[in-house]
């Protein structure tokens, strides 16, 4: 006799269940990372910009506390210089300035040359966009279409041959985050940047970035919100959206942890979108001294069902760093180990044996 269609419907509503709690298939192999070589210096920089260009690695300016640590009343240095990594090298060499010694802007990749979007300093946020091309000794830049607002700690990534841009902090002093989103289509430079819908959530900065299949993916970040006069406080956020210029956007399943300022965009690999560690948010009420380092694990977004895994750990606890590509490997350029402590490392993982499945 058949089944009543409630029992029908339970039952159906049953086994997807029982399939979307079925972990995602493993990488294999899974990534495997090495050291290049450090950065020339000796505190390392949080916010620095990086990507590529003239088959270099170029890494650029960032903040740090050379002498004192914050909580000692040390100052923090932002800087301009611009290191390049050749291939094969095994030393980083000078390779400029920078127009305006800044950080923590947005960095993508593409076939022109490696792109700076905003960022600041402490006095002030950038809407500066820069290409930066290396020749083999020094890099260039030209100034490209400027954004309509300055921001600081944005999230962007390049999906097909447009420059997405999202949430940020307009000034130093910023009490709120932005929910801006723009878009710069690179042929059609001339045009300058679009202002498209926001995402449907909170404002945001120091969100993760991806790309996959002609979408732009946000995912975590934190909310800024006033907390009395010259104070603020954040709210740790764990939702995500994806974006098409066809639908717009659509939130899409939650992270399995709070991830703020992981490196960013986040790298393709078997199909998979990896947000790296990040801030969860759980030591933030620590004394800076106390501070264990952040997590490690890695969490997987599979888009093709909505859903998250955890393919393993990485072997460094960095946030508020840009992550890039560099010859077939994700390449991690230092960032913030510890709340006002950062590391000179650099990591890589080869991705070659991953093809980024759709």
């Amino acid at each position: 006799m058949p089944r009543p269609l409630a029992a029908q419907c339970v039952l159906a509503l049953v086994l997807l269940a029982a399939l979307r709690a079925q972990p995602a298939p493993a990488m294999n192999p899974p990534l495997q990372w090495k050291e290049l070589p450090a950065l020339p210096d000796r505190e390392g920089f949080a916010g620095s910009y990086a990507g590529v260009s003239g088959n270099a690695l170029l890494v650029a300016g960032g903040a740090n506390f050379p002498d004192k640590r914050p909580w000692e009343g040390g100052t923090k240095i932002w800087y301009d210089r611009v290191f390049a990594l050749a291939p094969d090298a095994t030393a980083w060499r000078e390779a400029g300035r920078l127009p305006e010694a800044g950080g923590y802007g947005v960095s993508v990749n593409t076939p022109e040359g490696f792109v700076l979007i905003g960022g600041g300093d402490a006095a002030r946020h950038f809407d500066e966009v820069w290409l930066v091309r290396w020749d083999g000794t020094t890099a260039a830049f030209t100034a490209w279409p400027r954004l309509p607002k300055p921001l600081a700690m944005a999230a962007g990534a390049l999906v097909g041959r447009v420059i997405y841009v999202a949430g940020g902090l307009e000034r130093p002093d910023a009490t709120t985050a932005q929910d801006a989103f723009f878009a710069l289509d690179l042929d059609r430079l001339s045009a300058g940047w679009r202002t498209l819908p926001t995402w449907p959530g909170a404002e945001r900065f120091l969100a993760i970035a991806g790309a996959h299949d002609e979408a732009f993916f946000l995912f975590s970040g934190a909310r800024l919100l006033a907390a009395g006069p010259g104070k603020t406080s954040r709210t740790w956020l764990r939702d995500a959206y994806r974006y098409t210029p066809a639908a717009g956007w659509k939130r899409i399943a939650d992270l399995p942890r709070v991830a703020v300022a992981a490196p960013s965009p986040a790298p393709l690999v078997d199909g998979r979108l990896l947000v790296l560690g990040g801030d969860d948010g759980a030591q933030v009420a620590l004394a800076p001294t106390a501070h264990q380092g952040f997590p490690r694990d890695t969490l997987a977004y599979r888009p093709t069902d909505d859903t998250w895994s955890r393919p393993g750990d990485v072997p460094f606890s960095l946030v508020t760093t840009t992550l890039t590509t560099w010859r077939g490997q994700i390449v991690v350029p230092g960032g913030e180990a510890r709340p006002g402590v950062r590391s000179p490392r650099v990591w890589s993982a080869p991705i070659a044996q991953h093809p980024a499945k759709k």
